[in-house]
């Protein structure tokens, strides 16, 4: 079976160029929305059956988590060198069958 996909829309949730300091605050920020994301999931689907499978969101939160940590290291460095940071983060939408 082929999964047709349709880009719906396209939203520019980041665009320009940052110190070190507003880079890891606008990504983390991201970042740990999304982390809370899959701790709320996590929870509703456990809520009522302790043997549900949270393992998706499990992993995710460990992903991003990770993400996180490497992505204050960048701008650590990126502080200490005295460079700026460009973000790019488009957020396609689409409709799969």
């Amino acid at each position: 079976m082929k999964t047709i996909k349709e880009v719906i829309n396209q939203v520019q949730l980041v665009d320009g160029v940052f110190t070190a300091s507003e880079a890891s605050d606008i990504v983390s920020n991201l970042i740990e929305e999304k982390i809370n994301f899959h701790k709320l999931h996590r929870l509703s689907l456990s809520e009522g059956n302790i043997n549900s499978d949270t393992g998706y969101d499990d992993s995710r939160v460990i992903e991003l988590t990770a993400d996180r940590k490497e992505l204050k290291q960048l701008c650590r460095e990126a502080r200490l060198t005295g460079k700026k940071i460009k973000i790019n983060g488009i957020l396609e939408i689409e409709v799969i069958d």
